[in-house]
């Protein structure tokens, strides 16, 4: 009797433990019908976490609504009607997200904290870029949670997540529900950025004023890159002193080189003394 008790013990344990060895090296969840989800390997825990929290909208058939996901936390938000769009006109019936606001959703889902809020440009240009890739590199460097951007350095206009095997998920165009598409590579595509969800690394500060533009030089005759239209989180590479600037009761000779942006901008814009602590002259 001992020794069929032990066996039938011995037996349950053995059943016990397969039930539980699934769980403890579970692998990311197979893509839905909607082919929505992690389609290769090499993402990190955070960036697979984004698409699920993506591709849960996707499959729920969120709708796009212009201006949609921009409410004071991540989520769904009824949109506006896109005054150059008329298949708009529904989108303040919608409750849904445009382009942006899809992405700030999944990687706060995926962060904890609202990390990338702000419009397709801010979310390229975020000073939580672990790494970045031209149009002319393609997929190839890619792995699935980069986000990829479409337009000029003026003008972003939109983004979306790439899932892997060339095919992303976005939030297109009003009329239409959440998707998973092919990526586009010709046209406007811009690059891509790869999003760091830890620590931001680096000199970071808060511009301040409304359309402040970058420069790709340090001087207010250069070629502009991009307009920050409101206070914004920036990196700060180095700085130096070059043209000297006078504006909105201010006077400096400062001058910052954000390597997020490849550009520069006159220090009066940046939060902090004239002469930024902590920051070292550029060679």
């Amino acid at each position: 009797m001992l020794r069929r008790t032990g066996i039938i013990g011995t037996l349950i344990g053995v059943f016990a433990l397969l039930l539980w060895t699934p769980a403890a090296v579970a692998a990311p969840a197979a893509p839905a019908a909607s082919g929505c989800g992690v389609l290769a390997p090499g993402g990190s825990a955070a960036a697979e976490r984004a698409i699920a929290a993506a591709c849960a909208q996707v499959d729920a058939g969120t709708w796009y609504t212009w201006g949609g996901g921009h409410g004071d936390r991540p989520g769904a938000t009824y949109g506006q009607v896109d005054p150059t769009d008329p298949a708009s006109e529904h989108d303040p019936e919608r409750l849904g997200f445009d382009c942006s606001g899809l992405v700030r959703y999944a990687y706060a889902q995926s962060a904890g904290s609202d990390i990338l809020n702000g419009d397709a440009s801010r979310q390229y240009y975020t000073p939580r870029a672990a790494a970045r890739f031209t149009a002319a590199q393609g997929t190839a460097p890619l792995l699935p949670g980069d986000l990829l951007a479409y337009g000029t350095s003026v003008d972003l206009h939109h983004i979306a997540i790439y899932l892997g095997a060339g095919r992303m998920v976005e939030a297109k165009q009003s009329g239409t529900h959440l998707m998973v598409s092919d990526v586009r590579l010709g046209g406007d595509y811009f690059g891509a950025v790869r999003v760091n969800t830890g620590a931001v690394t680096g000199h970071v500060f808060q511009t301040w004023g409304t359309g402040v533009w970058t420069k790709t030089a340090p001087s207010v005759s250069a070629g502009r890159v991009y307009a920050f239209p409101d206070a914004t989180s920036i990196r700060v590479e180095c700085q130096k002193h070059a043209e000297v600037v006078t504006s909105d009761g201010y006077t400096n000779d400062a001058w910052a080189y954000l390597p997020d942006y490849k550009a520069w901008m006159t220090n009066i814009y940046i939060k902090g003394p004239a002469w930024l602590d902590g920051v070292p002259t550029c060679a």
